[in-house]
């Protein structure tokens, strides 16, 4: 292909497909060319991809992970604002979130129409969780869900009754003061009504059982298509535990009670809405990596080592190799790792040339021997947070399958860089897929990727630049210390004095390294439904 102007050429495959297609919004799409040419059309149109993004693609030098925090979620009274008011400065903060690309929530006990009262800017904010969870209010277009049910109409009369006194009714909750809450709890308890009553520094509130803010977050989470793991939720009360328990970083600001700030990852040094601004600073810096060591976040659990030692990775930062000969245990390896970050609620895309996983249950597969996947069908469903994907590549000649992964992957980098994940990108037969003959035709692949496992059979033929980004290794098979001493090699880190791996029966072996030691031989938990690959 010959280039004029100093732009690359299009193939006549390629312009062929367009005119077919009429569609400029998925000429990028190599799906279509498969379903328009087959094989040929696959390759013709693969390679005119990489040439339409600018030519053959390297190693990426950019940081893959600039954003992993793409929303957050704020209390209003004493967080946000003091008073009810919200400082101008802290407006200002909020704007300069918005303009970095992140999403914003307001989550509160307060019924919405008290709430739109009194703060004109709430359409900054992408969602509105109102009456502590029980409502949820999308300002763009006005439009309001109930999460809940409203209150039974006996237990509202029974509470005039009673002369319970001050109290309200929102389209969910009943709103109060203490002492006011021991005739609520009668009522409740004489009418056999399965409802909760909530503090918030003196306010008492009642709603139904299992509604809470973290709940409302989660499903204002849910319509956003961003993952838990990708937002912070900072707080002040009582009835922001369960707000902070629903995020991956949970912030008290310095007001907090102290019951809060013990259970949060981080306490602000400012208060209530200077201290949101402190975290909008800290967002905007570094993506609060700085305070990522404090968090209480599940670590992923490879397995235990003989003297009782949990091995684990953190599950932000970690890249890893499974390797080892054919036939000694990879998958099952693998399946079970699979299985501890589906635990986990982690997003995984699964890249299978061969097929070998598509038995699992409970995970989507696309393509088969008969039909390859399809580029546009695979973001669909990964466009779900909640929704894993093995993406089955059989239906391809073998020669197509890592054309097809060198246009799969940009994107699969452009939704991470937009959302934050899928969490975790699985390359089986990595050796194939990102063959070290063939590097400059693999596309763009980030330097320094975390969140990505590979798993070979052979090592020394993986690229080179994708092994130096892995954090770890999971050797498996009967000579675990060639294939560790091959990955020392391929990343370029010297491999630690340590004693000779015992080959116990179900044992791996575990090299971290960023760990002290060196080895480890480790006893893990594999998965319950895997064949031995």
């Amino acid at each position: 292909m010959k280039e004029e102007s100093g732009k690359p050429s299009i193939s006549p495959c390629f312009r062929l497909c367009r005119r077919l297609v009429g569609r400029p919004s998925l000429y990028r799409d190599p799906s279509i060319h498969v379903l328009a040419f087959g094989s040929l059309g696959l390759r013709l149109g693969l390679r005119d991809l990489c040439l339409l993004s600018g030519g053959p693609l390297k190693w990426s030098q950019r940081h893959p992970n600039a954003m992993h925090y793409f929303a957050l979620a704020c209390d209003f009274d004493q967080t946000l604002a003091d008073m009810g008011v919200v400082a101008p400065s802290t407006l200002g903060a909020l704007e300069r979130l918005l303009a970095s690309g992140r999403k914003l929530v307001l989550v509160t006990g307060r019924q919405l129409d008290d709430l739109r009262r009194i703060f004109p800017q709430i359409s900054l904010f992408e969602r509105v969780v109102a009456e502590n969870g029980a409502v949820l209010f999308r300002p763009s277009t006005g439009e309001t869900k109930l999460l809940a049910e409203p209150p039974p109409q006996v237990f509202v009369d029974a509470l005039r009754q009673r002369g319970v006194s001050p109290f309200s009714t929102g389209s969910v909750i009943v709103d109060s003061r203490q002492p006011e809450d021991a005739k609520i709890l009668a009522v409740i308890r004489e009418l056999g009504l399965e409802l909760q009553v909530i503090y918030n520094k003196g306010a008492v509130m009642v709603l139904p059982s299992g509604v809470n803010k973290g709940t409302g977050l989660l499903a204002a989470l849910s319509e956003m298509c961003i993952s838990h793991h990708n937002a912070v939720a900072i707080g002040d009360a009582e009835n922001d535990h369960a707000l902070l328990s629903a995020c991956e970083c949970g912030i008290a600001v310095s007001n907090a009670i102290q019951t809060l700030k013990e259970r949060a990852d981080v306490t602000t040094s400012a208060s209530n809405g200077k201290g949101v601004e402190e975290i909008i600073e800290r967002l905007l810096l570094d993506d609060l990596r700085g305070v990522r060591n404090r968090l209480v976040r599940q670590p992923i659990l490879l397995g235990t080592a003989a003297d009782g030692t949990k091995v684990s990775i953190d599950s932000c930062d970690a890249s890893l190799v499974i390797a080892g000969p054919p036939s000694s245990g990879k998958s099952t390896t693998m399946i079970g790792l699979l299985e501890r970050l589906a635990e986990c609620d982690y997003q995984v895309c699964l890249i299978d040339p061969e097929g070998d996983y598509s038995h699992l249950e409970d995970i989507v597969t696309l393509g088969n021997s008969e039909r390859p996947p399809n580029i546009t069908e695979i973001f669909q469903i990964l466009h779900n947070p909640k929704s894993s994907l093995i993406v089955n590549l059989l239906g391809l000649p073998l020669a197509d399958r890592p054309l097809f992964f060198a246009a799969l992957f940009p994107k699969l980098q452009e939704l991470r860089a937009k959302m934050g994940r899928p969490h975790w990108i699985i390359l089986d037969e990595a050796h194939h897929l990102l063959p070290r003959e063939r590097g400059q035709a693999i596309g763009v692949i980030p330097q320094r990727l975390t969140g990505l496992v590979l798993i070979t059979v052979h090592l020394e033929a993986v690229l080179e630049a994708a092994l130096k980004s892995m954090t770890g290794i999971i050797a498996v098979g009967s000579s675990p210390e060639e294939t560790i001493r091959q990955f020392s090699n391929g990343v370029g880190v010297p491999l630690p004095i340590y004693s000779r791996l015992p080959n116990r029966p179900g044992d791996v072996f575990v090299w971290l390294l960023d760990s002290p030691h060196g080895p480890l031989a480790v006893r893990a938990r594999t998965g319950n439904r895997s064949p031995v690959i």
